[in-house]
This record gives structure tokens, sequence and C-alpha cells, in this order.
């Protein structure tokens, strides 16, 4: 029997789902994700997290494998009168164990077409320079807009650089 892999987007958090999301946070950042968080992340820190990341400019799916979360993107709408066009792609988590397998292009995918129906014209990215994310925003048409020496702390109070990336979205 092959493994069933749903996407969907979280409107309401529940415990559940809070939980999920929780240690899917804490996986990846053990993993060496940089996603604004140093492992080892404190499961508490990254509850807190999620308890206040739905808004109504924020746009959360999750990956679900046979119903355990695996994957997750944030879509973050500008709310300011002269960025109404734009949006932030944020905090793209796939688990580990399943990277490399086209979860997150296809979340990728998913929030670029919720972007396009909510009329952004532009969204924008960054992640640490010399991560694998960078080959992926790159093979999906993102463009380098520049990188900042120095942006994030990684272990060992090591700072990086992060590249910025943009993409302009027709509306189809």
């Amino acid at each position: 029997m092959s493994a069933e892999l749903v996407f969907e987007e979280i409107t309401e958090m529940s415990i559940e789902d809070a939980n999920d999301l929780t240690q899917l946070l804490v996986d990846v950042v053990a993993d060496g994700a940089s996603i604004g968080f140093l492992p080892p992340l404190d499961p508490h820190v990254a509850r807190v997290y999620w308890s206040d990341v739905l808004a109504d400019n924020v746009v959360v799916w999750v990956a679900r494998l046979d119903g355990a979360v695996v994957g997750s993107i944030q879509l973050h709408l500008a709310t300011k009168q002269n960025a109404q066009h734009r949006a932030e792609i944020a905090k793209l988590m796939v688990h580990p164990t399943q990277q490399r397998k086209g979860m997150g292009r296809t979340l990728m995918a998913i929030a670029e077409k919720r972007a396009r129906e909510e009329n952004r014209t532009l969204l924008v990215l960054d992640t640490r320079e010399k991560d694998p994310s960078n080959l992926l925003y790159q093979s999906i048409g993102y463009i380098e807009a520049g990188r900042i020496p120095f942006y994030a702390e990684s272990p060992g109070k090591k700072f990086d650089a992060s590249v910025f990336y943009y993409k302009i979205l027709e509306n189809r």
C-alpha cells in the first residue's frame, strides 16, 4: 500500500496541527535549516511560534503523509497601501526524511497559485547562502536580488550571508 500525500491550507490551528508543526520545526532546525531559530530548538519555543502564526495576512499550508505533517509553507501578504501587489514566501519546511522528493517544489507552487489568486504580482523570499534551498528557488524562476553578509546567526556564533530572491508573477 502506498503512502497518501495531501496538501492543505490551515485556517485554524488544532492541537494536533500545533503539535505536528512544533515537531516539524524542531526537526528541521536540528537538521540545519536556517528559518529563524538555532538548534537545539526548545519545543516550547517552537510551540509559542506556531501559536501566533495564523493571521489575516498569513496563509499556511501543510503537507501530510498518511496524516502526519511532514512539510509546511507560509505566504505573507503585504498589507501596506503601497505593497498590496506583493507577498513573501516564508518558512518553507520539509522534514529531513522527505526532502528531495518534490514536496518543497509542490508547496512553492501552491503558495504561488494563491499569490496569483490574491492578485499579487511580486514574490520575495530569503535563504541562507549555500543552503540547498537556493537551488530550488533558482530552478523555479526566482531571481537573486542580492546578498547581505552576516545576516543570520548559525550554530557556534557563526554568521552567514542571506540571499534575497524575487519572482514576478503573471496573473493567469
